[in-house]
C-alpha cells in the first residue's frame, strides 16, 4: 500500500488490474481531457506493463498507482505523482461508473498529503482543461491554488494550480529561540 484515504487505498498496479484498467483507458469520456483518445487493448497492455516495470527502476520518475475501494478492493482508477526535483505534478483517472462519488476529490487530497508528508515535495502542481468541470471544481476546492489559465497547443484552455511549501520561518528568523 502506498497510502490510504477514508474510503480508498492506493497501491501498485498489478497484472490482474488489466480488465478494469483497459475499461478505463478505452473509454473516450475518461480519456477526453488527458490523451484525447481512447486507447486500444495493445496500447493498454503496453502501458500497464510499463507502469508496473517502473516500480523497480532505480531512477523512476513517473509513479502511477491503482486506486481501489477499501470496502471491496474494487479497482476504481489510477493516480500519479510525477516528480521533477522538489516539484511534482499530480493526476488521477477514474472509471466512468465511479464518477460523481467524491472519489476524485478524495484521491486529489490524498495525493497532496502523500506528496508533502512522504515525498517531501516543496511544490505540487496540477492542470485541468477548463471544459473538464468536475476536475476544475475538485482542484478549486483542494489545497492547491489557482495560478493561471493558458492556451494549449491544441487550441484549448487549461487551468494551472500550485501548492508551495512555506519556508520555515523559525529557521530564518533572527528571533529564533536558541537552545
Amino acid at each position: 500500500m502506498i497510502f490510504k484515504t477514508a474510503r480508498l487505498l492506493v497501491r501498485d498496479l498489478v497484472d490482474s488490474d488489466f480488465d478494469a484498467f483497459h475499461e478505463m483507458q478505452s473509454d473516450i469520456e475518461v480519456m477526453r481531457y488527458t490523451t484525447g483518445k481512447a486507447l486500444d487493448e495493445s496500447e493498454n497492455r503496453r502501458q500497464l506493463r510499463d507502469c508496473i516495470a517502473r516500480y523497480v527502476r532505480p531512477a523512476n520518475d513517473f509513479w502511477v498507482w491503482a486506486v481501489v475501494r477499501k470496502s471491496d478492493q474494487q479497482f476504481i482508477g489510477t493516480c500519479a505523482i510525477v516528480p521533477n526535483g522538489p516539484r511534482a505534478e499530480i493526476g488521477y483517472r477514474l472509471l466512468r461508473k465511479f464518477f460523481g462519488n467524491g472519489y476524485g476529490r478524495e484521491i486529489c487530497n490524498g495525493l497532496i498529503v502523500h506528496g508533502i508528508q512522504h515525498q517531501n515535495l516543496h511544490e505540487i502542481i496540477a492542470y485541468a482543461d477548463i471544459a473538464n468541470l468536475a476536475s476544475v471544481k475538485i482542484l478549486d476546492q483542494s489545497a492547491l491554488s489557482f495560478v493561471e489559465e493558458t492556451k494549449t497547443e491544441e487550441g484549448g484552455v487549461e487551468r494551472f494550480y500550485r501548492w508551495l511549501a512555506e519556508p520555515n520561518l523559525c529557521e530564518t528568523s533572527d528571533h529564533a529561540e536558541q537552545k
